[in-house]
């Protein structure tokens, strides 16, 4: 099951926002620190009703009622007929408990990963999380060219290892600094592949299109300068900032393209570059645009829709191609040919558009930083502060002294438990207030390796043992907080118990009301035995209709059915033969209302007059009148099904008020519209 058919089901029992939709509003709203409230509710909550010996406050419906009743006027009537849809919904909830299915594994599981989705908005720092949407809206106001150098170093290296390339860049710095050529330097140096042809040199980016590191310094370093080392994934780099200027905006254009790979030889070039010109000129030549895409252009993926391609921006196509197309200024301007590595290319210009508003863009920059390595950001930050709130304190000592025992067998990603099975100190500890400080011991964290180890190279063990370290405890932190989320916001706990009965909810009525309608064809059976008058056929005709634009032609088709001496296809296949537009038929038992033609004939038995709508002419031949009777079980079994739903349903609220004591302080409920 998922979240939307849970949202659907309670839909149906008015209790739609309880799943999801405006649980997801009030499930981010508080996803910053808060403290522990004191009491979920206090003495002057009076319980408003008892159902099966569970209390129900006054503050626990009001709430529910107002989240799902926002138009609503808090009316005598309103109130109560809500109360009623809330008693039925509760005593469900208690026959599940009673039943124990809150207690199956498969219950356990698919609540525990509704948990694990809704507890995601409350593991990252939510001011952090505004800070860096910003900061991304903000960089993509200005376009950064610029070139850099890259000394490569693995992610989980040692820190002799690290500090080496880092004397390495620093070196190459400083040859920058006193005057070296830095495009020659990075033809050189860099380890980056792509230094060998490009000497460096990136081109114009924007926001979000670099690794987050690498696109901070490269925003905050001067034209002209070079930057100190920034290491990211790849290892450490040295920028040197060319230019920046305002956004290009976006723009959407089509083209034609012939090919000619950039290790074509001198004669493949003229010929590809020859082809090109021709269709400049044939478009010169009055040559509509389309017709030329369809006729010339090897980009056979854009062809299809007139050489059209996608909106793009600063950095998403080859620079040759990016910078051609961005001098066009006007719509349906077409640019010179244009040669790029795939070939030569002929630009037109169709819509262009600056960047949008922050309002505009902040929901498709959220979910771009959420896939993005910035969002460790916020997720560090996060870790951060649970470490404080709940006191985090290691052992330095103990962890180096595990970390010295691991061995090669990691690398491979073969090690096991057993070669460490002496060591049992514990690593660090969170504490809660008022509780006994939590250990976490090296066994904890033998644990955690032997199930999240991978074959790595270029590595040590030592190395891989302190990164997965650092991973464990974070992600210890965020489980320990994310179990406390309960005590934490009452949005989440509330969101929480909704989605917990939704679930028992959805899967006690399927199998007492939904699967059983379906499956019981018995009762299915005698339901409509007692009821069948409620399944009734009006007023029908079984009748053929006849069509066709040449009214002569049926004018004859009707005066050989009312003679009888032929059998219809005999007829119809003598009189097509002369027609000038072929007669259809459409034979059918009609319910009055499903065909004009022949509801003008109801009450008359065989052919009828022609009759003409717009050009066409049809001959209607009732065959027979159906008298008004009941319709079977399989012509009404949709809605006979829905029906001994409701019945199934209303008889099982019966058995279960009966079955659950239930008793409502009118007091107290009378407050809810005084």
């Amino acid at each position: 099951m998922n979240k939307t058919l849970i949202s659907t089901f309670l839909s149906c029992l008015t209790l739609s926002s309880m799943a999801l939709a405006q649980g997801t509003a009030s499930k981010t709203q508080n996803s910053g620190m808060a403290p522990v409230p004191k009491a979920v509710f206090t003495p002057s909550d009076p319980v408003l009703m008892t159902i099966s010996g569970e209390n129900v406050t006054i503050s626990e419906f009001d709430r529910v009622f107002r989240k799902n009743n926002r138009d609503t006027v808090f009316t005598e009537k309103s109130v109560r007929e809500y109360m009623d849809l809330y008693i039925n919904y509760k005593l469900k909830v208690r026959e599940a408990e009673t039943l124990q299915m809150d207690t199956s594994e498969t219950f356990k599981s698919e609540l525990a990963g509704y948990r694990k989705q809704l507890a995601q908005p409350y593991l990252n720092d939510k001011e952090v999380g505004e800070q860096l949407i910003r900061e991304a809206y903000d960089r993509l106001n200005k376009d950064v060219r610029a070139s850099h150098i890259l000394i490569r170093l693995d992610a989980e290296a040692l820190p002799k290892d690290t500090l080496n390339v880092y004397n390495r860049i620093m070196k190459i710095r400083d040859m920058v600094m006193k005057g070296a050529d830095f495009a020659k330097v990075a033809r050189d140096s860099s380890e980056d592949p792509s230094a060998k042809d490009n000497s460096g040199d990136l081109g114009y980016f924007t926001g979000m299109q670099m690794v987050y590191p690498f696109e901070t310094v490269a925003y905050s370093t001067k034209p002209g300068s070079v930057s100190m080392p920034v290491r990211t994934r790849f290892g450490f780099h040295i920028i040197k900032v060319v230019d920046v200027r305002a956004a290009q905006g976006e723009l959407r254009v089509a083209h034609i393209m012939i090919r000619a790979a950039k290790d074509a030889g001198d004669s493949a070039m003229a010929a590809a570059n020859a082809r090109i010109l021709d269709v400049k000129k044939a478009l010169a030549g009055g040559m509509p645009w389309d017709s030329a895409v369809s006729k010339y252009s090897e980009d056979k993926g854009s062809a299809r829709k007139g050489g059209e391609l996608p909106w793009f921006g600063t950095g998403r196509m080859v620079p040759e191609f990016e910078k051609a197309a961005f001098q066009l200024k006007n719509i349906g301007d077409m640019s010179d040919v244009v040669k790029t590595t795939y070939g030569y290319h002929l630009i037109k210009l169709l819509e262009k558009r600056g960047v949008p508003s922050f309002d505009e863009k902040k929901a498709e920059l959220k979910q771009m930083i959420a896939r993005d390595s910035r969002n460790e950001a916020s997720k560090s930050s996060m870790i951060a502060k649970i470490k404080k709130r709940y006191t985090f304190k290691d052992i330095r000592a103990n962890l180096d002294e595990f970390v010295n025992a691991l061995d090669t067998s990691l690398l491979a990603g073969e090690w096991e438990l057993t070669r460490v099975s002496k060591f049992s100190k514990y690593l660090f500890t969170l504490t809660d207030s008022g509780a006994a400080p939590q250990l976490y011991t090296q066994q904890d964290f033998a644990k955690y390796i032997a199930s999240h180890q991978t074959k790595r190279s270029g590595s040590t063990p030592q190395a891989v043992g302190y990164s997965m370290y650092d991973q464990w405890v974070g992600e210890t932190c965020l489980s320990f907080y994310e179990a406390r989320l309960d005590n934490l916001f009452p949005d989440f706990r509330n969101l929480m118990k909704e989605y917990r009965d939704g679930i028992l909810l959805f899967d006690l009525t399927d199998k007492m009301v939904w699967s059983k309608a379906v499956k019981d064809t018995s009762g299915l059976e005698a339901y409509y035995d007692q009821n069948k008058n409620n399944y009734l056929w009006g007023e029908r005709y079984d009748a053929v209709v006849y069509s066709s634009k040449d009214n002569k032609a049926l004018t004859e088709l009707k005066k050989q059915l009312v003679r009888g001496k032929k059998p219809v296809p005999d007829i119809l296949l003598s009189v097509n033969k002369s027609a000038t537009d072929p007669i259809v038929q459409k034979e059918a038992r009609f319910a009055k209302g499903e065909n004009e033609m022949v509801d003008a004939s109801m009450g008359k038995t065989g052919a009828g007059e022609l009759i003409q709508r717009n050009d066409v002419w049809y001959l209607v031949d009732v065959k027979q009148a159906i008298p008004v009777g009941p319709k079977s079980v399989d012509e009404a079994r949709g809605l006979i099904t829905a029906d001994y739903q409701n019945y199934l349903e209303k008889n099982w609220i019966s058995s279960l008020k009966a079955k659950y004591a239930v008793s409502v302080d009118q007091n107290v409920l009378s407050k809810m519209w005084k």
